[in-house]
């Protein structure tokens, strides 16, 4: 290596100036339900834990779209980050048509919001796929398949999501290892990097204990322990988490859950209980058990747990939908969100109400689906 290659390799990526005027403008940042309870900041890792299905996936891609989205965009607001999305499948079975469908869904709302005569507006959804809008006193009708999406802002938003698919954590961990030179370049056409996205951290758990437990040799055991690998790849994220500003999301697929009440009540009864100094209380306690090795577990700042529910919801020209509950348990929230998942993707269920409710970043408007009881 001569020294010209020599300077340009310890050459560094940015001025202090420069790192400063990157950390200090980095704010906080909301994203849609069920993940609006708390804000999110840079070097924050948020761990969705639920059995397998729970709308795990869904989550995450709801989420990403609102990064990808712009603010704004010819006029019309979007309410979006337009952040890049880095999306590592571990369980390789992502559906890229989902997550088009679910944007292309955005973009008519938003759309559409931005060109009605009002800016409060109620809109209930039929089967047959019109759009009924309740302005005032006023009642009448909008063909969806009349209005189009942005194309060029379709494209330019599907390219800030950048997915990557391992099967392996070998994989896994060189994958890590070339994000920064990805990241470089997606910067160099204008994206900066928001999210990292992965789904499910815990895919590769059995095949790398299995190989733990095959390995004779005393050296390569320790190069194939599960706890070894785990901590290598935390290791990378916390060093591209030093370099670039974004939030880790990731998946975890429980394996064995604890069987006790989740409604609201029960669950504010087990908090006074636990003020009290009732001993068999389980507020405090995860209502799953742990498999992550002790590092990963260290890496997490919020940690986010996710139910099916008994309870089922019909809309009009829906079948019955599952419900599922979320509750917050780092930071532990005394809140518990029911939501549904349906064709537009995440619907928060009223708790009092027979009513779904649609939450646009746009125009902060509630969109109202109504149900069959």
């Amino acid at each position: 290596m001569g020294e010209h290659e020599a300077r340009g390799w310890i050459r560094s990526d940015e001025t202090a100036k420069q790192m400063l005027s990157r950390v200090l403008g980095d704010r906080a940042f909301l994203l849609l339900p069920p993940l609006h309870r708390v804000p999110l900041r840079a070097g924050n890792v948020v761990e969705i834990t639920g059995s397998s299905p729970t709308a795990k996936t869904q989550i995450l891609i709801q989420a990403a779209i609102t990064c990808i989205l712009p603010k704004t965009w010819n006029g019309v607001h979007y309410g979006g980050l337009e952040k890049l999305v880095l999306f590592l499948d571990l369980d390789c079975r992502f559906d890229v048509l989902r997550l088009s469908d679910m944007l292309k869904h955005r973009l008519l709302e938003a759309y559409r919001m931005q060109t009605s005569s009002s800016p409060l507006l109620m809109c209930l959804r039929i089967g047959n796929g019109a759009w009924w809008q309740l302005e005032e006193s006023n009642v009448k009708t909008q063909d969806k398949s009349k209005i189009v999406y942005d194309e060029e802002l379709y494209v330019s938003c599907m390219k800030r999501f950048l997915y990557l698919r391992c099967y392996d954590s070998l994989e896994l961990l060189s994958t890590l290892k070339t994000l920064h030179y990805r990241i470089r370049l997606q910067e160099a056409c204008g994206s900066q990097v928001g999210v990292l996205m992965i789904d499910s951290i815990g895919a590769f758990h059995w095949t790398d204990r299995l190989s733990s437990s095959l390995a004779l040799d005393k050296n390569n055991r320790k190069s194939l322990s599960l706890t070894n690998v785990v901590e290598t790849i935390v290791q990378e994220m916390k060093k591209l988490m030093q370099v670039h500003s974004l939030v880790v999301i990731a998946t975890k697929a429980t394996i064995y859950e604890e069987k006790y009440p989740t409604n609201e009540n029960n669950r504010n009864l087990s908090s006074h209980s636990d003020l009290l100094g009732n001993p068999s209380s389980k507020a405090q306690q995860p209502p799953f058990r742990e498999f992550m090795p002790s590092s990963w577990q260290a890496f997490v700042t919020h940690k986010i747990f996710i139910r099916k529910s008994d309870d089922h919801h019909k809309s009009l020209g829906q079948q019955n939908l599952s419900a599922y509950s979320l509750e917050w348990l780092q930071p532990q929230l005394s809140s518990i969100d029911r939501f549904i998942v349906d064709d537009s993707g995440i619907v928060i269920v009223s708790k009092h109400t027979q009513i779904l409710f649609h939450v646009s970043s746009s125009h902060a408007v509630w969109y109202c689906h109504c149900l069959m009881t």
